[in-house]
């Protein structure tokens, strides 16, 4: 069987579609935290939103090696989340929602890539599932962190730095006002756990 005329083939531009959705949701929490002051939370979302994006341009590529001919439409059924609003707290908890499930979908869609004999496209789903399982992760994190309101205290001392200027600071909680630029606490990450 040629990988054009499989389910994995239809996998994949499921998974397509699906990376595409989910870089443009979290594209939507990077705003959102910019929005709100969390400048830090927003490159930790952003580096989120680029993995989706290179989930995305691997798949079209396997998408594209699966025929030497211009593929011109896919027709596939997929749901499609739209869960979120705008509240940033609650958006990454449903984002961690969004990962587990694309982590067990990858799973199957791997276990059909191997029913079907294909090692490459097999490989590539369950790496992609670990991945959102640590995204999935992530999100829980900071979703707990905002929840608990210990994104900017720790229970024992932390590197801080301002991704403003580059100060950096070590204790239990974050700087509010940067001593050297005099950015706001939503610019400062934590860095280093001591």
């Amino acid at each position: 069987m040629q990988l054009i005329d499989s389910n994995t083939f239809l996998n994949l531009a499921r998974s397509y579609s699906s990376e595409c959705q989910a870089m443009v949701r979290y594209k939507f929490i990077e705003y959102g935290a910019r929005y709100n002051g969390y400048n830090a939370l927003a490159e930790i979302i952003d580096k989120v939103v680029y993995n989706e994006f290179n989930h995305a341009r691997t798949l079209y590529t396997h998408i594209q090696d699966a025929s030497k001919e211009q593929i011109d439409n896919i027709d596939i059924s997929a749901g499609t989340p739209f869960r979120e609003k705008w509240d940033l707290t609650d958006n990454l908890r449903l984002a961690a929602l969004d990962e587990e499930k694309e982590a067990k979908i990858y799973k199957t869609f791997a276990k059909e890539a191997a029913k079907e004999g294909f090692p490459k496209e097999e490989f590539l789903f369950n790496e992609l599932a670990k991945i959102e399982d640590t995204h999935k992760k992530l999100f829980l994190d900071l979703h707990k962190q905002m929840l608990q309101g210990t994104m900017y205290k720790k229970d024992k001392n932390v590197k801080w730095k301002c991704i403003g200027c580059g100060y950096e600071s070590f204790s239990n909680e974050a700087f509010e006002t940067c001593p050297v630029c005099g950015a706001k606490q939503g610019q400062v990450g934590l860095i280093i756990k001591g």
